[in-house]
């Protein structure tokens, strides 16, 4: 039977130590490219499998992450887990993934049973009420794109986002306005709420401005939408932003059963960028959020171990594309003389 290869002959192989082995298998970043491509190289030329149970024996940690989502369903969501497994998997880490159908109880149950399992890190995006939860451990925990407890955020500015869309509507003429927002006991569906509501008011006082609270879903557009686009057309808006694309997709479904032209009639502009928002029709004007770089950043963090690790935003942008158009020209106020640049058309 030919001899199983042990870290030894990989560090023999390499020409390295064998401490040099164990860090590279360990994923951490302080091991220079160089040495990790040499200690790589070995691994594949030898065929070697570490022994997962042993070292978690010998560390009390395993390589790998557990992530906690509030729905596995939401295609945001979805995408940044596939970022967050793509990242894990360069640092040699595998990702646990774990649905807590926006349910703090839930939430805390697959917190213990990733401890239970010797995780190395827990990156969470919180449930909507996790705020106020407090948890004691020695496993790094990093929230991503919703706070969990006080562990440190990564995130977007989702204000400073929101601001984007209020920016592009107000420069295409747009001054009778809807915006559906999100949850409000979620710091993102706040801050994106603030973000946008606050720009138009300093852009424009008089403004008409309607505010409406739904969830990130789609039927709380479509059901929002069909409320405000059943009214006669000089009272309805010309423009409605959403906290998300699904609620913006949801607002597309509603003008196109009542028969109302977007953009012609009707624009229309989401949040995040999922891959949805490229394929309905008209496509989706949205705010694109880093999904890759979001996940990888907190990916990072949960391996670098830093010892007071602190919150960090990431910019988002803002992708133009077939659902934002100046209102009917009947219905235009007045552009800007000066203002934001738009960003390039996609």
């Amino acid at each position: 039977m030919d001899k199983i290869p042990t870290v030894k002959d990989v560090a023999m192989r390499a020409g390295v130590s064998v401490g040099t082995v164990s860090r590279v298998l360990a994923g951490e970043l302080s091991v220079k490219t160089a040495l990790r491509d040499r200690v790589q190289d070995a691994i594949d030329a030898l065929s070697y499998r570490p022994n997962v149970m042993a070292r978690a024996l010998r560390t009390s940690t395993t390589d790998v992450i557990g992530l906690i989502v509030p729905d596995i369903t939401n295609p945001f969501f979805s995408q940044m887990a596939a970022s967050a497994e793509r990242a894990a998997f360069e640092y040699r880490h595998s990702l646990m993934l774990a649905s807590s159908h926006n349910d703090r109880e839930a939430e805390q149950s697959h917190i213990s049973a990733f401890l239970d399992r010797s995780v190395r890190g827990i990156i969470i995006v919180a449930a909507n009420v996790s705020h106020s939860a407090h948890v004691k451990t020695k496993v790094p925990i990093v929230s991503l794109d919703r706070r969990f407890a006080d562990f440190p955020l990564i995130s977007i500015n989702h204000a400073e986002a929101a601001a984007l869309v209020a920016d592009h509507f107000y420069e295409l003429g747009h001054r009778r306005i809807a915006y559906i927002a999100g949850p409000a006991d979620t710091e993102a569906g706040r801050a994106r709420r603030e973000g946008f509501v606050d720009r138009i008011r300093a852009l424009d006082a008089k403004a008409e401005l309607e505010i409406f609270s739904g969830r990130f879903d789609y039927e709380s557009g479509e059901v929002i939408a069909r409320r405000l686009l059943a009214q006669p057309p000089n009272m309805r808006p010309t423009a409605i932003a959403a906290a998300s694309d699904q609620q913006a997709i949801g607002v597309l479904r509603a003008a196109r059963d009542l028969g109302l032209d977007v953009p012609g009639a009707l624009s229309i502009a989401g949040f995040d960028d999922i891959h949805l928002a490229n394929l309905v029709v008209p496509r989706l004007t949205t705010v694109r959020q880093p999904t890759d770089q979001l996940a990888r950043r907190a990916v990072e963090l949960l391996l670098e171990k830093a010892l007071e690790p602190g919150d960090e935003a990431l910019s988002a942008s803002l992708v133009i594309r077939g659902s934002t158009a100046p209102p009917p020209p009947d219905q235009a106020g007045d552009q800007l003389t000066e203002g934001p640049k738009s960003p390039q058309q996609e």
